[in-house]
């Protein structure tokens, strides 16, 4: 397994609104930069492994193992203990191609309840981060991240970084 020097997760949300009125045009700019830098480790603001992928569905859905079926890019078998950083874009940009997430994962820790999904549409993201215990993977029980594509067929990116 490879070692992480630095894992650095961003987001950037800006842009500039008027409104046009008849004597002035007032401005309001939207600024938000939030950003989170890992160091390799295990304690809180540390993963010690990444993951991700650009994969293909065709009208069908993939279950990813986050406890044992994941392959590093040094060919080592990943096992999840915590993930502390999840991004999946869906990059269809076709109206109504929208990717499904559920699973036991989510179900567990991350989104705490039942049956819990994210619908992601087209170009859409899903970003998620608890940098400090991360979100649990429980072999077994907790460990399924389920990607469903429906009837389209739909690539899509995914980054997993955690704890091993």
């Amino acid at each position: 397994m490879g070692a992480i020097t630095t894992l650095a997760a961003r987001v950037t949300i800006g842009g500039g609104f008027t409104n046009a009125l008849d004597l002035s045009t007032p401005i309001d700019t939207l600024n938000l930069i939030t950003s989170k830098v890992f160091s390799n480790g295990t304690g809180a603001d540390q993963v010690n492994q990444p993951w991700h992928d650009q994969r293909t569905l065709t009208a069908t859905s993939e279950n990813l193992d986050l406890a044992g079926s994941l392959v590093d890019a040094f060919g080592d078998t990943i096992a999840f203990t915590a993930v502390k950083v999840l991004l999946v874009h869906n990059r269809s940009t076709t109206t109504t191609e929208d990717l499904t997430l559920s699973g036991s994962f989510l179900d567990n820790d991350m989104l705490g309840g039942g049956s819990s999904t994210v619908v992601l549409g087209p170009d859409g993201v899903f970003y998620i981060t608890s940098p400090v215990d991360g979100f649990t993977v429980t072999a077994a029980t907790g460990d399924v991240l389920t990607i469903d594509s429906g009837a389209a067929t739909i690539t899509y990116d995914i980054i997993l970084a955690g704890t091993v």
